[in-house]
């Protein structure tokens, strides 16, 4: 059982990493994002290559990283802001390109070959019965500590405020002097670096290739929909609802079934509660 909560909290910090990032976007643009993935795939094969090539510390590889990604996510921001808050259709044409791209340069750039970060930390820590490694329970402490963080940044600074206020009603925001083409930018930063957090986390007890941003993709989207869009509540108790729920699946049954998980709980919360758990107009 203290295995099954340690395993299962460890993915719903990853999951939650991702989807929070997500939500973000949503709820300030509006912009349903299908590149998200591939801020987490860049964020672990950023910090493969600085260690690798350039041999730089793993902590300096990881900021690096987190960094690198953050300004990929300010510059598709500047670059593509306008076409993608006017449609919906050029928004989800253009992350779903922007995903592609990323894939196949990572494919010629690195091959197909399966990688691994280097562990953080080193070694295997016992809790009682249970036995996890260190890394996973970093994963855990990094992801629970960054989404309290992001709660009291969203919650108790003007930033904080004026996304909050763009994501509740944008003309109004407009009408009091924020400027949403800035907050759209530094919101992108946010959800890329997240992302790749999450990606550098992971990448240590997951193998990293060039689509290992295509699952995390698919995980992000089912988990804001089971949340509700916008809501980044709704988006954490979903995040906890699916990896202690994968977990449990894995654990009594067999790893083979853990993906019905996700897929359930979209078609159950779209029978019985389309707008999902916490959905409401307001995004956050």
């Amino acid at each position: 059982m203290l295995e099954l909560l340690l395993y299962g909290g460890v993915s719903s910090a990853i999951y939650a990493l991702l989807a929070v990032g997500f939500t973000l976007i949503f709820g300030v643009a509006r912009v349903f994002n299908l590149g998200h993935g591939s801020f987490y795939a860049l964020g672990a094969y950023f910090t493969y290559a600085g260690q690798t090539y350039f041999k730089l510390p793993l902590l300096l590889s990881a900021a690096a990283a987190v960094a690198l990604v953050a300004g990929i996510g300010v510059g598709m921001a500047r670059a593509f802001a306008t076409p993608m808050q006017r449609s919906v259709l050029a928004a989800l044409m253009i992350t779903l390109g922007f995903a592609l791209l990323v894939e196949q340069i990572l494919l010629l750039t690195f091959g197909s070959q399966a990688r691994n970060v280097q562990n953080m930390i080193a070694g295997t820590v016992q809790i009682g019965a249970a036995s996890i490694s260190a890394q996973r329970l970093l994963t855990l402490a990094v992801g629970a500590g960054l989404i309290a963080a992001l709660w009291l940044f969203i919650h108790k600074t003007r930033l904080g405020a004026a996304i909050l206020a763009i994501s509740q009603d944008r003309e109004a925001a407009q009408y009091q002097g924020i400027n949403t083409a800035r907050i759209f930018t530094i919101v992108m930063a946010l959800s890329a670096g997240l992302a790749a957090i999450a990606g550098i986390l992971a990448g240590s007890f997951l193998t990293v290739q060039p689509d290992m941003g295509i699952l995390p993709m698919v995980k992000a989207v089912s988990i804001v929909i089971v949340g509700g869009l916008g809501s980044i509540p709704g988006s954490i108790i979903a995040a906890l609802l699916l990896g202690y729920g994968e977990t449990a699946v894995a654990f009594l049954f067999s790893t083979r079934f853990t993906e019905l998980v996700s897929l359930g709980a979209v078609l159950l919360v779209l029978s019985l509660r389309p707008a999902g758990l916490l959905g409401k107009r307001a995004a956050f």
